[in-house]
C-alpha cells in the first residue's frame, strides 16, 4: 500500500497570519503604547495598510481596539498628538473596526480649532486630509494654503540640491493632495519635475527611504517612475532582515523596510510575503549601496571655478574622478528618465 501524507500549509507564511502579526508587533513589541514614538509608528503601519485598500478581520486589528475605544479620552488629554491619534482612529475604522468614534473625533478638532495651533502649512495640509476623511472642514486643495503648497512644489530649482527636509515635504504634499491615491492630485509638469530632481538626488545617494516616497508619490500622480529606481526599491526591500529580539535597539530600519514595501504594493509589485516572526520586531537594512552624490558633489568642488553646468561637458570629468561602484551609480541615475541634464544644470551651481 501506499502511504498518503497530507501536509498542511504552514499557516505562518498566509499573508494575514503575517499582517497580523506585524500589527501586534507595532502595538506591543517596539514600544510603550500612547509615546509620541508610539503614536508615529502606528499611524504610519496603519496609514500604509489603508492606503492600498486592505480590509482585516477584527482579531488582526485587536492589538489597537483599546487604543480605539479610548481615543476621546486621548484626544483629551494629548491634544498636541491630534494628528497621530485621528490618523490611527480613522484607519483603524476604515481597515475594519467599526466606525464608532472617527466622525465624533474629526468634529471635535474641528470645534476645537486645533488645525490653528499648526505653524507649518505641511501639518496644516495633514489635518485637512484627515478631517475631509469624514467630510469635516475645507479641502487640501481648496484656499491660501492650498496655493502655497503648490508655489513651493513648483519650484523645481530647490529640489535639485540636497535638502532632506524639503525632500521630504515635497512627497507629503502630493500624498496630501492625492489622499494617498485615492484621487488625483493633477500636478503641473514642473511640480513633476521637482519629484523627479528628487528621486535623482535620492539614488544618487542611494536613499531607499526617500526614493520610494518619491515613487509613491509619482505613482499617486499617475506617472510610471523608472523602472530602474523600483527595482532598485524592490532589491532594498528583499536584503531586509526582519527579526525578533526584545533587546535590540529601537533605532532600527523600520520605516525604510515599510515605506519600500509599501512602494512596491502601490506598483503592483507586491513582494513575495515576509517571514515575521512572533516578538518584538526589529528591522536591519543590508549594506548600503555604493552612492555618487558625495563623490559627485567633492568633484565639483574641487574643480571649483572650472565647473560647468553643462553636462555633456562635465560628464568625462566627472566620470573619471568616480570610483567603480560610484560610477556604475551615476550611469544608471542618468539612464533613469528625461531630467538628468536638467537636473546636473542645478546641481552644479555653475555659471555657464
Amino acid at each position: 500500500m501506499t502511504n498518503v501524507v497530507l501536509l498542511r500549509p504552514d499557516e505562518s507564511q498566509d499573508p494575514a497570519v503575517q499582517t497580523a502579526r506585524l500589527i501586534r508587533a507595532f502595538a506591543e513589541g517596539r514600544r510603550t503604547q500612547g509615546d509620541v514614538f508610539w503614536l508615529k509608528e502606528n499611524a504610519e503601519l496603519l496609514g500604509a495598510l489603508a492606503s492600498t485598500g486592505a480590509t482585516l478581520d477584527t482579531a488582526a486589528l485587536q492589538p489597537l481596539a483599546a487604543f480605539h475605544r479610548g481615543c476621546r479620552d486621548l484626544l483629551r488629554d494629548f491634544p498636541q498628538y491630534y494628528r497621530f491619534i485621528l490618523s490611527i482612529c480613522l484607519d483603524l475604522e476604515d481597515l475594519g473596526l467599526p466606525r464608532h468614534y472617527g466622525a465624533a473625533l474629526c468634529a471635535k478638532v474641528a470645534r476645537a480649532g486645533l488645525e490653528g495651533a499648526e505653524l507649518s502649512d505641511l501639518q496644516r495640509a495633514e489635518a485637512r486630509r484627515l478631517l475631509r476623511r469624514r467630510g469635516v472642514g475645507p479641502r487640501v486643495e481648496d484656499g491660501a494654503l492650498a496655493q502655497r503648497l503648490r508655489d513651493f512644489i513648483v519650484r523645481s530649482a530647490t529640489f535639485a540640491m540636497p535638502n532632506r527636509k524639503a525632500a521630504y515635504e515635497l512627497t507629503h504634499i502630493v500624498f496630501y493632495l492625492s489622499d494617498y491615491g485615492r484621487r488625483p492630485p493633477v500636478l503641473p509638469e514642473v511640480a513633476l519635475k521637482s519629484l523627479h530632481f528628487t528621486g535623482l538626488l535620492a539614488f544618487l545617494d542611494q536613499d531607499m527611504d526617500l526614493l520610494a516616497e518619491v515613487c509613491a508619490a509619482l505613482r499617486f500622480a499617475g506617472q510610471a517612475p523608472s523602472p530602474l529606481w523600483e527595482d532598485a526599491i524592490a532589491a532594498s526591500h528583499r536584503a531586509m532582515r526582519v527579526y525578533a529580539d526584545e533587546g535590540a535597539p529601537l533605532q532600527d530600519d523600520y520605516h525604510e523596510w515599510l515605506v519600500t514595501g509599501w512602494a512596491m504594493q502601490i506598483a503592483g509589485r507586491p513582494m513575495r510575503s515576509t517571514d515575521i516572526p512572533k516578538g518584538a520586531l526589529r528591522f536591519h537594512k543590508g549594506r548600503k549601496g555604493a552612492g555618487a552624490l558625495r563623490p559627485l558633489a567633492a568633484c565639483l568642488n574641487d574643480m571649483g571655478a572650472n565647473r560647468r553646468a553643462d553636462w555633456g561637458q562635465m560628464r568625462p570629468h566627472v566620470l573619471s574622478y568616480l570610483c567603480p561602484e560610484s560610477h556604475a551609480t551615476l550611469l544608471r541615475a542618468e539612464r533613469a528618465g528625461p531630467y538628468f541634464e536638467e537636473f546636473f544644470e542645478g546641481f552644479a551651481r555653475a555659471r555657464g
